[in-house]
């Protein structure tokens, strides 16, 4: 497995996706005829909700750790601030499993709680656009089931060749994947308002059906890794929004400054839980074990 330092050193895809993220907004919004902060300030304040409070509640509901809200808060932020430095978001698994290996969680339990996290995450998406009446996409449905038999064949694999790196403990109720569901459709609905507030600044707008069509057809894509604000699904998002009648430069404007508003609370948010934790390391003192 790669090492998390490893993984956070992939500069090449870090500056590519920042650049991208950056150089899109500044290139495209000033040529727009109407540009206003203030849709984007409506967006951005729920999906920070969303993003911050409503995930990091959804993945405590799917752990079998005695670990509290704040916990999970703080490692949710700092995941989210590594998870854009990494391709695919890969930094943030990998820091949150570390996290509660650290937190005397055994690594088969790490290993679950965020799988089982993100497979909810996903389900949730599938349900969200379902329930709001936007079609589904049939390629997103064969990669949702495409996706749960590789996991299924991947558990049989592990079970039989790793079983030290399946969980110990037993999995989630039913209740607890029900109230992760309803947490996951409830940050799915803030992701609509982030992208309906970016698209508002530019001084275009979308029925919220056509919205969520256009961000279910761009989960497709998401299965290819890339680096935040580069990634396929960024250029999926963007050709589904030309394909309702939005011009390209707004939809690409729309689009990566939706991309890089995320750095702004995972640097704040993030950055600062991760300063904290480091400074309370280095005042705690080591345990010494006593000589015999």
């Amino acid at each position: 497995m790669l090492s998390l330092r490893a993984v956070l050193h992939s500069r090449v895809s870090l500056v590519l996706g920042a650049a991208v993220a950056v150089a899109v907004p500044v290139l495209t919004l000033p040529g727009l005829p109407s540009v206003s902060p203030w849709p984007v300030l409506l967006g951005l304040l729920p999906w920070v909700v969303g993003k911050y409070v409503l995930c990091p509640l959804r993945w405590r509901a799917v752990t079998n750790a005695d670990l509290g809200r704040w916990w999970h808060t703080r490692a949710y932020a700092e995941s989210e601030l590594l998870g854009l430095l990494t391709p695919a978001h890969v930094g943030a698994d990998l820091w949150r499993m570390r996290r509660l290996t650290r937190a005397d969680v055994g690594r088969g339990d790490a290993l679950a709680s965020v799988a089982v996290d993100r497979l909810v995450g996903a389900i949730g998406l599938t349900v969200f656009v379902v329930f709001a009446g936007a079609a589904l996409p049939v390629r997103m449905l064969l990669v949702a089931l495409g996706i749960g038999a590789a996991g299924i064949l991947v558990l049989l694999v592990v079970r039989r060749v790793r079983p030290q790196l399946l969980p110990s403990g037993p999995l989630p109720p039913a209740r607890s994947l029900l109230h992760g569901l309803v947490l996951s459709m409830a940050y799915q609905a803030t992701i609509a308002l982030l992208l309906l507030g970016t698209l508002g600044a530019t001084g275009h707008t979308l029925s919220p059906l056509e919205l969520l069509g256009a961000l279910g057809a761009s989960q497709v894509a998401g299965v290819v890794p890339g680096p935040n604000g580069a990634s396929p699904r960024e250029g999926a998002l963007v050709m589904a929004l030309v394909a309702l009648g939005i011009p390209w430069t707004a939809a690409a404007a729309a689009v990566s400054l939706k991309a890089s508003l995320a750095w702004l609370p995972a640097t704040a948010l993030g950055g600062a839980s991760l300063i904290a934790t480091r400074r309370l390391a280095r005042r705690t003192p080591a345990v010494v074990p006593a000589a015999a």
